[in-house]
């Protein structure tokens, strides 16, 4: 992927503590939506058939806060696809401003459904990937 993949979204205020910054852990859901639109605009199918996508790993670095009424901007981009997992990174911005103010890392891996075993990426999916 050359270029990084944008989703954005309105802070709301559920999303925030009593400060009005928002809590850590919305970045996680955050990181998945990101992830999930992405593999949406490349055309891939989550959890459908006999395939899916749990993480093993997330982390998050926290810079700058994002407060209520901010637009967050996620991008995404792959940063390595293996046999069976895809590694994401994602930088966090608010509104226009091209500072970061957080960034993260996930990795999925592919899995048969019925079976939670991992398995090799399909070979359908990595062409979209990359």
């Amino acid at each position: 992927m050359s270029s990084p993949f944008e989703w954005s979204r309105l802070i709301e205020f559920y999303e925030t503590d009593l400060a009005g910054i928002t809590h850590f852990s919305n970045f996680y859901r955050w990181m998945e939506s990101a992830e999930h639109a992405f593999l949406r605009e490349c055309g891939i199918a989550l959890h459908s058939g006999e395939t899916g996508w749990p993480r093993v790993n997330a982390s998050a670095d926290f810079k700058k806060p994002i407060r209520f009424g901010d637009t967050v901007r996620v991008s995404v981009v792959i940063s390595e696809i293996r046999t069976r997992s895809i590694c994401y990174r994602f930088e966090f911005r608010v509104n226009e401003d091209e500072t970061i103010c957080a960034t993260g890392e996930m990795t999925s891996v592919c899995v048969n459904l019925s079976t939670m075993k991992a398995v090799e990426i399909p070979a359908e999916i990595r062409a979209k990937l990359t």
